[in-house]
């Protein structure tokens, strides 16, 4: 018999779990809801050159002619009208239709990225330490210790303050948050691989002489699948409001790049006068958060057999 004739058990997302749990999550209104406003806000972002040449604008311009108008700050109502859908940027005057419509391109961008850097440093950190232990194990907890302590924003904020000009601030952005952002998975993953490894198909696959490799990838990885998708999805929209929050205080994505965080912090001076100016970047990002979260919570019932039933 060889290592491959070894069937690890059905993993929550692995092949014998894509029957029935993908029927239960079709089944749920309210991740399928998250789903299609993920899905709305990716066309938006695709599709931002066309959306702001039907309105006739552009997120570059800054229209001093519409801060103009001294009756009320900064315009009635945000400045909304049919040459601004959406009002104009209170300090620069940037239409604030166009500066969403492409800010969903940087928010999406900066966060799929940056998840994509903390899953794989934390899901490569904590299958190993929690698959070799000793103290390689120790040592990737304290680590995890100390990171979870380090003032990281501070740390942001100095690295943007000394990082050289050709580096892109976006790709700062991404890697700092990315590789403070894996310590949460690392020990979801290292604790999940403690429990798997004493699992009968891995004692059965050593026994036969499968190596460390054949183990953490053929066996250990996809039965941690359902794991990893779940906490990506979850962990998605903490990395857009912590982009968003960075470009709020005035150290994420640089100016003149569309930033909801950025528009707004510029629009919380005139939230008594002319509250509209923070609306459609707040709603924006409140709508990509909450739906991220919505399917999260979905692919987490769906594809964790301990609530297998209770749907």
């Amino acid at each position: 018999m060889s290592v491959d004739t070894i069937a690890a058990p059905p993993a929550a997302g692995g092949r014998g779990a894509t029957r029935h749990p993908w029927r239960r999550l079709a089944r749920d209104r309210w991740a399928l809801t998250g789903g299609a406003i993920i899905l709305l806000f990716v066309l938006v972002a695709v599709a931002a050159p066309l959306l702001t040449a039907i309105e006739g604008q552009d997120p570059y311009t800054y229209d001093l002619g519409a801060l103009a108008d001294t009756t009320a700050p900064r315009g009635a109502a945000g400045g909304i009208s049919a040459e601004h859908w959406f009002g104009v940027e209170p300090v620069t005057g940037r239409d604030l239709f166009a500066v969403v419509v492409y800010g969903a391109r940087t928010s999406l961008l900066v966060g799929v990225a940056a998840t994509a850097v903390s899953v794989l440093v934390g899901v490569a950190v904590g299958i190993t330490a929690g698959f070799f232990g000793g103290w390689y194990d120790r040592l990737v907890t304290r680590v995890i210790d100390v990171l979870i302590g380090f003032p990281w924003l501070v740390f942001v904020i100095a690295l943007g303050a000394i990082a050289p000009p050709a580096l892109p601030k976006q790709l700062l952005i991404v890697l700092v948050i990315g590789l403070f952002g894996w310590t949460s998975i690392a020990r979801v993953v290292r604790g999940q691989t403690l429990a798997l490894k004493r699992r009968t198909f891995v004692v059965a696959a050593t026994a036969l002489g499968a190596g460390p490799g054949h183990l953490l990838v053929r066996q250990l990885l996809p039965n941690l699948a359902a794991t990893i998708i779940v906490y990506a999805t979850i962990l998605i929209p903490s990395m857009i409001g912590i982009e968003a929050a960075l470009s709020f205080l005035g150290v994420g994505v640089p100016p003149p790049t569309p930033a909801w965080g950025r528009s707004i912090g510029e629009a919380v001076p005139w939230v008594q006068t002319d509250p509209m100016f923070l609306v459609f970047p707040g709603a924006a990002l409140f709508a990509i958060t909450l739906a991220f979260n919505l399917l999260g919570d979905g692919l987490r019932d769906a594809l964790d057999p301990r609530t297998r039933g209770l749907r």
